[in-house]
Parts: structure tokens; sequence; C-alpha cells
């Protein structure tokens, strides 16, 4: 009995070490360097939420979310979070992904201009310069967008630029317009050029925002895990409605390398959270996705030329992970 007491005590140690052990490793890929769409994420990490709820998530810094949504689709990243409007393209290519959660699921696309410009539509852009990065999910949508207000790239010029000079270029003046997102835009120009948004809405085009994404096999073989990561950002989102400053906290926490502006932070965090619903969300849980808004998307897309007719809406998102 005495020879076997130590191997007792390692047994008892292991048990106690039993629950720590356990925690389901997750990897979440982001879209991009830091900033505010990624609050809830930063939150739930610096706040132990994830580990209260048996995971153990690397949060990664990302390079875009067409990069973020192959590395998913390659399988090396378990979640990524993206703009869900890139997985009907993806999934036409041959990816195989879904939208597992929507948090912001209005259309958020848009072209900034001056704040005073008299510019109120799509037929008011006559004329102007507007900048894009070749790789920005506006690529596919700027002939049909430019169409609904009757003009062509022969009467409004479209200069791509590689994405490091984008903002330069605008801030600079030497663009009347940028094509890119209202919550990550809004904010940054506002320092430097007092901006205002024409959103792609204006011309039909609607484009599920940022959420969660995750390859056919993760949703089929860890359902569980993606449920409780899922649980835990709605919680998060859920506390950043009522202080963004939380977030603020978190990200300057959890990326302190970054310098990140907390005004700026701030207000793209209020802006994210304002782009949460649409009519046919109201009242449902944050990240439930609406069959309606899919198809209203994938019809302008159909248009765009991004997937052909016949589509099943049913092969871009689902609500199975979402906790009601």
């Amino acid at each position: 009995m005495t020879k076997m007491q130590p191997l007792s005590v390692v047994a008892a140690l292991l048990m106690l070490a039993a629950p720590a052990l356990a925690d389901e490793k997750l990897t979440v890929r982001l879209d991009f360097s830091p900033w505010g769409s990624q609050a809830a994420m930063h939150l739930a990490k610096h706040n132990g939420w994830f580990k209260d709820a048996g995971l153990d998530v690397d949060v990664q810094d990302g390079r875009g979310s067409g990069n973020t949504l192959q590395l998913v689709n390659a399988g090396q990243v378990d979640v990524g979070q993206i703009q869900l409007g890139l997985i009907p393209a993806a999934r036409q290519g041959g990816a195989h992904v879904k939208g597992v959660a929507d948090w912001a699921r209005r259309t958020d696309l848009c072209v900034l201009v001056d704040k005073d410009a008299p510019i109120e539509k799509v037929a008011d852009l006559k004329g102007m310069s507007l900048v894009v990065f070749a790789a920005s999910p506006w690529a596919p949508y700027i002939d049909t967008f430019l169409a609904a207000g009757g003009l062509d790239r022969n009467n409004t010029t479209v200069e791509f630029v590689d994405a490091s000079a984008l903002w330069g270029t605008y801030t600079a003046g030497r663009a009347d317009g940028l094509m890119s997102t209202v919550s990550s835009a809004l904010p940054l120009a506002e320092a430097t050029r007092p901006s205002k948004c024409l959103t792609s809405d204006m011309a039909d085009l609607y484009f599920p925002s940022y959420g969660l994404v995750a390859s056919d096999d993760t949703i089929k073989n860890r359902p569980d895990a993606l449920k409780k990561l899922i649980a835990v950002q709605q919680r998060a989102w859920a506390e950043l409605a009522k202080n963004p400053d939380l977030g603020v906290e978190a990200m300057q926490a959890e990326r302190p390398d970054a310098m990140l502006n907390a005004d700026i932070l701030r207000e793209q965090i209020r802006l994210t959270i304002e782009y949460f619903d649409t009519p046919a969300t109201e009242g449902k849980p944050i990240g439930w996705q609406a069959t309606e808004d899919w198809e209203a998307a994938l019809k302008g897309m159909e248009r765009a030329g991004v997937v052909p007719a016949g589509w099943n809406v049913n092969d871009y998102f689902t609500n199975e992970m979402i906790s009601e």
C-alpha cells in the first residue's frame, strides 16, 4: 500500500487538473488589425468568459476578410470574423463555408463623401472620383451601384489603389469619395475629413456584414464548441450595447502595442451595434440571420454577376448555433 501512495497522489492531482485540461481549443481569426467591430471578441477574452464556457480561444488579428475566409476554408483556423457577404462568391469558387452568426446584419457598404457635400443619392456622384482597393468587398458591385444612378465609369471615375494608400488618397483630397464600410470608415474620417455615407442599399444592393464564418466540417463536427463561442459573443455584445467603454478598455489591454485611439474605437463599436438589426431580425437573438435578408442580398449579387441564377439561400448560412 505504501508503494501505491505516490501514484494515488498523482491521480488525485490529475483529477483536480482535469477541468483546466478540458477547455476546448478554438482559433478565431479576425478580419483585420484591431478595430471596433472586434470588441466583443476581445472583451470576452479579456474577462475570461471563454474560459468560463470551457473554451480556450486563440484570437488572431487578420489581413482582410477575404484572407481570413480562405484560412477558414483551408482548415488553418476554426472560425473567422469577416464580412459574411463574401461567402456566396467564395462558395461559387469552391469554398465550403457558411455564416454561423451575423452581428451587423444591416448593409454597411458605403461611399464616404464630405459631410457638407450636396450629395444625397447615387446620381449625385456624377463627375466625382471614387477611390477603392482591389480586394475590397465593394469591387464586384461598383458598376451595378453606379448604374442605379444612371452612371458608369465614363462619367464617374473609379480609382483602384493599394489598401495602404486608400485613406491617404481620400484624406488628402485626391478623391471625392471613398468606398468602405460605415462602422470602420466614418469614425476614422471624422478627425481629418468629416464625412457622411451613401450606402449600397440605395441601389438595392444588400450585404450581410460582420459576423462569424466556419467551414462545413467544423459546423458538422464541432457544433457544441461553436454554440459556446457564439453564446459568449452574444453576452459580450449585450454588455457593449450598454457600455461601449468596456470594449475600448478590453481592446487596449489585449492589444497594448496597437496604440488604439479610444474615441475612434468607441464610435466604431457604437456604429457596429447600430447596424445590428434589420426589419426581418427585430426581436431575434443577436447573431440570428434572416432568410429574407440573405435572399435580398443574393438577388443583388445575381444582378452584379457574383452568383448565377438558381442559388439556394440555405447554402450560405445556418442558425443552428444560435441560442434563442
